[in-house]
């Protein structure tokens, strides 16, 4: 074998490795999958959100929470955000709840 060849055949192992090695770090990836999910979805007046645990809805959302007025949130991403708070809040132990100054402070159309 000339020195060539076992240059080829070394970089083709290292090639065939990388792709094994790839797919593997692929495949985890997809595997591992997040256990609280939060979602929006459309309601009469606008949007709502639903917090899952394991594809078992625990939280669902369809008014703005602590505000007198009974209506959805405006827009999809509104919706977004708060479910993205009570869910951090969801998996940090604490009380889901929202507090009107936290709309506030996430700029959610009251």
């Amino acid at each position: 074998m000339t020195i060539t060849n076992i240059k080829q055949f070394f970089w083709s192992n290292v090639q065939k490795n990388l792709m094994v090695f790839t797919v593997f770090l692929l495949f985890a990836a997809c595997a591992k999958k997040e256990a609280l999910t939060a979602t929006s979805f459309k309601t009469n007046s606008g949007w709502g959100y639903s917090i899952a645990y394991k594809e078992k809805v625990l939280i669902k959302q369809s008014i703005i929470p602590v505000i007198s007025d009974t209506k959805s949130f405006e827009t999809e991403s509104d919706a977004l955000k708060v479910a993205e708070l009570v869910k951090q809040k969801l998996k940090q132990n604490l009380s889901p709840t929202v507090t009107k100054n936290e709309l506030i402070l996430l700029k959610i159309k009251l």
